[in-house]
């Protein structure tokens, strides 16, 4: 006979443990700040892509690269985000850094297209 058995105390494994949800509207926010990112980076990426004058060259490739990358790492937060998961603490926290992965991948796009266009 165990020890548990004899004591009567039943060990709870780790992922029955209570989880931490998050307060109110704090998903509600991450939503709306990863759609604001979205369309900004899909509108940017239509006129600066397809609607801007002049011709597409080899130096082009790098930012176009990286604004879809980014648009990718902001989907795949915006999933993240509406999942029913997302409720409980240590996803949202994962959530939040694709966001922020997501961010860092568009300003690198936005400076790279400068410095293209310059």
């Amino acid at each position: 006979m165990s020890e548990n058995e004899k004591t009567g105390i039943e060990e709870k494994p780790a992922d029955d443990r209570p989880r931490k949800s998050l307060p109110q509207g704090y998903r509600q926010g991450i939503i709306t700040a990863i759609t604001v990112l979205l369309g900004f980076s899909l509108g940017f990426l239509r006129f600066w892509g397809f609607e801007a004058p002049g011709q597409w060259t080899y130096r082009s490739i790098i930012p176009a690269i990286t604004l879809v990358l980014a648009i990718v790492l902001q989907i795949i937060a915006l999933y993240r985000a509406l999942r029913l998961v997302d409720d409980e603490e240590h996803e949202y926290q994962k959530t939040v850094w694709w966001f922020i992965a997501s961010a860092v991948a568009l300003l690198l796009g936005l400076t790279s297209a400068f410095w293209e266009i310059a």
